[in-house]
């Protein structure tokens, strides 16, 4: 059975932070959070609060919201969305490395709980959530698996709610970009748009928008429709 981050080994200096497949389409986690935070925060160029505060916004996640993040790894963004949403809402964090949920746990606002799952098979009620976000989750997973992951993401989604995909996008320069590769592994040598394709649209969301964010990231926002 696919899984949706199968723990294989990654080739080069990427190994520091993901278990990954020699190859990309295999999947792989990321099981070292604390080195994790670091290089997130310096590969964003300090400025991922800024960024990832900007895809927050972008979720559409309002006071009341109950909110999925898919792949949340160390809940970055899901402390980010906590007040977004308020006391009367949640959010609610699945990712398939137990050491990424344990660092989410121990960091958890009142309003966020977090699961080990994989997002292919989400144990989760059918149209429980306003809003499903995933950042930087998809090129992470087997190629086999990222329709289902997508699809499970609609499942969950209640009819008229929201989705918010986000993506590495490598850099244009052509040094930096096989820096970037070098250094990452396997998995983040993609265009978005390549990556993602049709799978939002063959889930059965309606693309509502779509656009590049600082400091290499693309993002996809759709809605599940009402009807």
């Amino acid at each position: 059975m696919n899984r949706l981050f199968e723990r294989r080994a990654v080739m080069g200096p990427g190994r520091l932070l993901h278990k990954h497949a020699e190859h990309a389409d295999e999947g792989g986690t990321i099981d070292r959070p604390r080195a994790y935070e670091i290089a997130a925060d310096i590969g964003l160029l300090g400025r991922r609060r800024e960024i990832f505060t900007r895809l927050a916004a972008l979720s559409g996640a309002r006071p009341g919201d109950r909110v999925l993040d898919v792949g949340c790894g160390t809940g970055y963004l899901t402390r980010i969305l906590a007040p977004l949403v308020g006391p009367a809402g949640h959010v609610t964090g699945v990712d398939p490395a137990p050491p990424m949920i344990g660092y989410a746990r121990r960091r958890a606002p009142g309003n966020c709980s977090y699961v080990v799952g994989e997002g292919q098979a989400l144990d989760l009620p059918d149209a429980s959530f306003d809003v499903v976000v995933s950042s930087l989750a998809v090129h992470h997973m087997p190629a086999a698996g990222r329709g289902a992951a997508v699809g499970e993401m609609f499942r969950v989604l209640r009819p008229g709610g929201r989705l918010l995909i986000a993506e590495f996008r490598p850099p244009a320069g052509h040094l930096l970009a096989r820096l970037v590769a070098m250094l990452s592994g396997p998995a983040m040598r993609h265009s978005p748009r390549d990556l993602l394709g049709d799978l939002i649209p063959d889930a059965g969301f309606h693309i509502t928008d779509e656009g590049d964010l600082p400091v290499m990231l693309y993002y996809v926002r759709g809605s599940r429709p009402s009807a």
